[in-house]
């Protein structure tokens, strides 16, 4: 059998899957997007949204949160990638074994133990009162804080585990011989380690930020009413308003925004300076 047609007949089912549940639902919904109450053509779905400065504060709030996300999953995921890289291999087995287990829990489960943890008369807020640090209980859910802290919790393990992929691959002779040049180990992290390790920190920034952005879950239950996020608020024209069309434009704003981002993201990491570390 021709190699060309075993290859084709081994892939035709999971294509068959991809455009019947995703790729054609996909095109309905943007043909969906291009119609009026009257169901013509129309594209003043997406040009409400550029003329309601609503809908435009509701988009900047989703990135800022994604952004805010994607430096608290670095900022905390760095050092645990660097650990694991360093680790015996029973080691980090263990530390990825901790960091996938939230994950065996449902993200509502994991939500409302945040609520738990954060509310008014939460733990931190209880303790933070006993030692006298606070007068009154700090607002840390239903604003944009409880959602980034819920969206870092749930993300955190793609930064870590993405970084430490790039980690790996470093040969450790390359610290040792900066060492031995007189790097310290601050400069031997920003001119040698860091760099290597962008293929892994632009992989995991990305997934983060993809993430974020799609999110629904987190964002309703520890942003409540407060925080309105893109994805929520085109899950309220479609299910509770019953605006199809709005809804679908919505989130195909949502997508083309997302690409957008990540693109110019991605492009401009890839300069000159750190071709050869992604080309290698």
């Amino acid at each position: 059998m021709n190699k060309r047609l075993s290859i084709l007949l081994l892939t035709a089912p999971s294509m068959i899957v991809l455009l019947g549940v995703f790729l054609l639902p996909m095109l309905l919904m943007l043909l969906l997007s291009f119609q009026n109450d009257e169901q013509a053509f129309s594209v003043e779905n997406y040009l409400l949204f550029a003329k309601d400065p609503y809908y435009a504060e509701i988009m900047w709030r989703t990135i800022r949160v994604s952004l805010w996300t994607v430096l608290c999953s670095l900022v905390l995921g760095f050092p645990v990638a660097m650990f694991m890289a360093q680790a015996t291999g029973k080691m980090r087995g263990i530390v990825t074994m901790l960091i996938l287990a939230p994950h065996l829990i449902s993200v509502v489960i994991r939500n409302f133990g945040w609520v738990v943890v954060l509310g008014e008369k939460g733990w931190i807020n209880e303790v933070l009162l006993a030692l006298g640090l606070i007068k009154e209980p700090l607002r840390l859910l239903y604003n944009e804080l409880g959602v980034v802290i819920g969206l870092t919790d749930s993300f955190i393990a793609y930064m870590v585990l993405a970084i430490a992929t790039s980690l790996y691959a470093i040969d450790p002779s390359l610290s040792k011989a900066a060492s031995i040049l007189g790097a310290s180990r601050v400069r031997t992290f920003f001119t040698v380690t860091l760099p290597l390790s962008l293929p892994g920190l632009v992989a995991g920034t990305t997934l983060v930020f993809s993430l974020s952005m799609s999110a629904f879950v987190t964002p309703a239950l520890m942003g409540g009413t407060s925080v309105k996020v893109m994805p929520v608020i085109a899950y309220e024209q479609i299910m509770a308003t019953l605006n199809w069309p709005l809804g679908a434009a919505l989130a195909f704003l949502l997508l083309g925004s997302t690409i957008l981002l990540v693109t110019l993201y991605t492009r401009l990491i890839e300069t000159k300076r750190y071709k050869e570390v992604f080309s290698s």
